[in-house]
C-alpha cells in the first residue's frame, strides 16, 4: 500500500475487518469470589425513546451527551485492546441501564491487528481501530444500549494515524449516512496553543462534513498512558486556565456549533495511584464555564462539554464534583487492566491443580483437564472481573439506570 491515507488502504481495513467475524460458542463457568465489589443494578430496561440501541453518532449522539449533562452523569469510555474488553464493557452497560463510550488508542489498534502482522505501524494501528469498530457495530444492538464509538489521544505525531480513521469514516458515511466512528480525539496538548486549535479546526471542518464528533485537549494530564509518558511536565501545565478554556470555544464553536468536547487539564494524571495522591482542582471547570458564559453572553451555566482523563485515585466525591461542572465522560484504562488480570489470576489459583498440564488432576491421573484451560473459561472470569470494575465505574459517575433518568 502507498500509503495510510490511500483509497486502497481504507477497503483494506473493511476486507480484513469483516472476514474477522467468526461465532464462537460460550462455555458455563461458576465465576470465583471476585475481589472488585459488585454495586447493585436494577434489570436493564428499555432504552430511553430518544436512543436507539447500537452504535451512536450526530444528532443522537449529541442528545446524549446533553442527557448528561442535564441529569448530572458522566460515560464512562474504556480503552479497548482485544474483543474480550469490548464484549464486556457493553455487559456492563446492559447491566447498568446505561451508555458506554468504547474507545481505541493508537496501541490498542495495533494491538487488535496483532503482533505478527507485517502492516507497518500505521496501517496496523488503522487496521485494528477499524476492525474494532465494525466488531462493535455488528454485535451491539443485541445489548439493548447505546455505544459511542471512539479513538483516545492523538499527538501531533500520530497524524497520519488520525487521517487513515478519517478516510475509513467518509467511506462509510458515503455508504451508509454516518461516520464508522462517533468522535476521535486529537491531543496536541503539547504543542504551542495557537497550533493546537489551528490544527483541530482544521480537522473539525472536515469532521462535521460527516457529522464526526471531536475531543481535544489543553494542558497536559500527567503519568504515563499508552507509552506517552508526562510524567516530568511542569506543575503550571497540569491546571488549564478559564481563558484557554473560552479560545477552544471561541476557534472551534464557530465550525460546527456544540460537537466538540474539551479535556481540560485540572490535575488529573494517568496511571495508578492511592486515593489522596492526586491532588485536582475540579472548580477550574467551574470557572472556565462561568467564563465562557460570561464572555459570549450566554444562558447556558454548561457551555463546555468536559472530558476526565486520568481519573484512577480520584474519590467519588472529586469525581461527582467534577460531574456538576460539565463533565460527561471519564476515561477508564489502569482500572480494568488490573481487573482483567485479577479475574485470570483468582481463576488460575482456584483452580490450579486442573491447569497444570492436559492431563491428570486432583481428581484422578488420567482425568483430562480441557475444559479448565479453554481460554474461554478463565478469559470469562476475567470478563466478569472487569463487569465489576465497571459496574462501580458506573456507580462513581452517578450513571446506574442513566437511561431511565
Amino acid at each position: 500500500l502507498s500509503s495510510p491515507s490511500s483509497a486502497s488502504f481504507t477497503y483494506s481495513c473493511f476486507l480484513l475487518a469483516m472476514s474477522a467475524f467468526t461465532a464462537r460458542p460460550t462455555a458455563k463457568i461458576s465465576a470465583p469470589r471476585r475481589s472488585v465489589r459488585a454495586v447493585r443494578t436494577r434489570a436493564a430496561a428499555t432504552v430511553g425513546a430518544d436512543f436507539k440501541p447500537g452504535v451512536i453518532t450526530g444528532k443522537e449522539h449529541l442528545a446524549l451527551l446533553d442527557h448528561a449533562q442535564k441529569n448530572g452523569y458522566a460515560i464512562p469510555a474504556v480503552n479497548c485492546t482485544m474483543s474480550p474488553i469490548i464484549n464486556c464493557c457493553m455487559e456492563a452497560a446492559k447491566k447498568a441501564n446505561a451508555p458506554m463510550i468504547i474507545q481505541f488508542s493508537n496501541g490498542g489498534g495495533a494491538y487488535m491487528t496483532g503482533k505478527g502482522t507485517g502492516a507497518e505501524a500505521t496501517e496496523a494501528a488503522v487496521l485494528g481501530c477499524v476492525a474494532g469498530a465494525l466488531h462493535v457495530r455488528t454485535i451491539a444492538k443485541t445489548y439493548g444500549v447505546p455505544i459511542v464509538l471512539h479513538t483516545d489521544h492523538c499527538a501531533k505525531k500520530l497524524l497520519p494515524w488520525f487521517d487513515g480513521l478519517l478516510e475509513a469514516n467518509e467511506k462509510y458515511f458515503a455508504e451508509n449516512g454516518e461516520p464508522l466512528f462517533t468522535s476521535h480525539m486529537l491531543d496536541l496538548s503539547e504543542e504551542p496553543m495557537e497550533e493546537n486549535l489551528e490544527i483541530c479546526a482544521k480537522y473539525l471542518e472536515r469532521m462535521a462534513k460527516i457529522n464526526c464528533f471531536l475531543e481535544i485537549e489543553i494542558g497536559i494530564t500527567g503519568g504515563e498512558e499508552d507509552g506517552v509518558d508526562n510524567s516530568d511536565v511542569a506543575p503550571e501545565d497540569l491546571y488549564s486556565k478559564p481563558e484557554e478554556i473560552h479560545q477552544v470555544y471561541k476557534a472551534l464553536n464557530p465550525i460546527a456549533p456544540g460537537m466538540f468536547s474539551v479535556a481540560a487539564a485540572f490535575g488529573n494524571v494517568h496511571g495508578v495511584y492511592k486515593p489522596g495522591n492526586v491532588k485536582l482542582t475540579p472548580e477550574i471547570l467551574k470557572k472556565g464555564q462561568e467564563y465562557v458564559k460570561a464572555q459570549e453572553n450566554l444562558d447556558s451555566d454548561k457551555p463546555v462539554k468536559f472530558v476526565f482523563h486520568g481519573g484512577s485515585g480520584s474519590s467519588t466525591e472529586e469525581i461527582r464534583e467534577a460531574i456538576g461542572y460539565g463533565v460527561v465522560k471519564m476515561n477508564i484504562d489502569t482500572d480494568t487492566q488490573w481487573s482483567f488480570w485479577d479475574g485470570v489470576r483468582a481463576y488460575e489459583s482456584e483452580k490450579k491443580g486442573y491447569l497444570q498440564g492436559q492431563i491428570g488432576n486432583p481428581d484422578g491421573e488420567e482425568v483430562p483437564n480441557k475444559k479448565y484451560y479453554d481460554p474461554r473459561v478463565w478469559i470469562r472470569s476475567a470478563e466478569n472481573y472487569t463487569v465489576d470494575r465497571l459496574l462501580k465505574a458506573y456507580d462513581d459517575l452517578n450513571a446506574i439506570g442513566a437511561l431511565g433518568k
